[in-house]
């Protein structure tokens, strides 16, 4: 599957450190540690010159005849030529939308035209609430909803549970590429292959994924995929891809005037122009990496962006799988903590969360927010998986850290000096 491959030897990412403003901050005088990626990555320097740029000389509506405009609608083709490159889709398979959330109310209302009384869909207890909550409101037309289980011991899917749900009656199967609480990454083109098998819909949630692996929407072969590029270091931006010949087919909520043609009949309203031309550099960014990566070990520097970004994305894996299992290791050796992460043999991104003894979740993320480390604590929206799977409610959720290309080892350690004097 299109989970990404680690580099035999990864190349330390961390020279992109002077890309990113946000690092020169500090807290009581010590340089602020960002672990908070999951829940939105710090932006290049690109980014936020591009949004500056397009709304001080090419701020307008869509399809006029003056400079602006035209400026505008140039933008948004190449914003979708950008991310269809970072998707493996085409340029007309790329809708934008103001976050994740929101394009999949639009697609859950859009399918649900599609579906009777009695008919299923099939989610996970895994799943951040944007790819629960969707489905979950089609109940009131009558439309039953099955969600398959969580292995609580070893933090991956119930996939015997998963393809028992999954019938003659099955109309969509939406399954999260990679837990945002656990880091677990799911097989999402068995799931795909699996509702193909039945006739269902398959719809992928990568906001989590998005940032740390390769994705590949032909070789998934799902039919939509949603992501969000303020988590891949870029704008609060919400991104849908629809396979073509299904996009054609679905029956949006759109205004009168509003073009038909795909992508754009997903789109309602005026879409934030500013925030999608941050969506460009921010594919440019990772598709740099991939060719620092490869020169700095001697590999022949790919062509076309495509290639770039996947080897970009490559590089980001493996340097964040060594720095993940440094903290994983670390946080191990703490009496009285907990970490949370499924089998060493399992592909995860570095999303690493715990409990500790001694502390609440919320209060742990207080301490080394005093100390300039940024984490997060709680449940993150994977509210079913957090509270209800793995009954954490008493201890206020997990401490979440993440890591990103611009962390170092230096972080981590510096991080569980920290954790251990607090997890006393």
């Amino acid at each position: 599957m299109a989970q990404g491959k680690a580099l035999n030897h990864p190349v330390d990412l961390s020279f992109c450190r002077e890309e990113f403003p946000a690092l020169e901050m500090k807290v009581g005088g010590k340089p602020v540690i960002f672990l908070d990626g999951p829940g939105g990555t710090q932006v290049p320097q690109s980014v936020a010159d591009a949004v500056v740029d397009y709304l001080l000389h090419s701020n307008a509506n869509t399809h006029g005849f003056f400079a602006t405009s035209q400026r505008t609608d140039e933008l948004l083709a190449e914003a979708r030529a950008a991310v269809a490159d970072l998707l493996g889709a085409a340029p007309d398979e790329i809708a934008f939308g103001a976050n994740m959330t929101t394009l999949n109310y639009s697609l859950s209302r859009a399918l649900a035209r599609e579906l009777k009384p009695g008919d299923e869909v099939v989610i996970t207890d895994m799943d951040h609430e944007a790819n629960r909550g969707p489905w979950l409101a089609l109940e009131e037309k009558g439309v039953v909803v099955k969600s398959a289980r969580v292995d609580p011991e070893r933090l991956v899917l119930d996939w015997d549970d998963l393809e028992s749900k999954v019938g003659r009656k099955t109309r969509v199967l939406a399954i999260g590429y990679a837990s945002n609480a656990l880091g677990t990454v799911n097989d999402v083109k068995r799931a795909a292959a699996l509702a193909r098998q039945v006739g269902a819909f398959s719809v992928v949630d990568a906001v989590h994924a998005a940032p740390h692996l390769p994705i590949d929407v032909r070789d998934i072969d799902c039919d939509f995929l949603l992501c969000s590029a303020y988590k891949f270091f870029g704008p609060h931006i919400g991104i849908l891809y629809g396979r073509g010949g299904v996009f054609n087919r679905l029956r949006t909520y759109k205004l009168r005037p509003q073009d038909d043609r795909r992508p754009y009949r997903i789109e309602t309203g005026t879409l934030c122009h500013e925030g999608i031309a941050g969506t460009i550099p921010a594919v440019e960014f990772i598709a740099s990496l991939g060719r620092r990566a490869a020169e700095a070990a001697g590999h022949k520097v790919p062509k076309g962006r495509r290639a770039a970004v996947v080897a970009g994305m490559e590089a980001i894996q493996a340097y964040e799988d060594g720095l993940a299992k440094k903290l994983r290791d670390g946080l191990r050796d703490i009496p009285g903590t907990r970490v949370f992460s499924a089998p060493e043999d399992t592909v995860r991104t570095p999303t690493v969360s715990s409990t500790f003894t001694k502390l609440r979740s919320d209060e742990m993320a207080k301490a080394l927010g005093r100390q300039g480390i940024f984490v997060w604590d709680g449940d993150f929206y994977a509210t079913t998986l957090v509270y209800d799977r793995l009954d954490l409610t008493a201890r206020g959720g997990l401490v979440r850290m993440g890591l990103a290309p611009y962390n170092t080892a230096a972080e981590v350690e510096r991080t569980l000096e920290a954790v251990e004097r607090l997890a006393r």
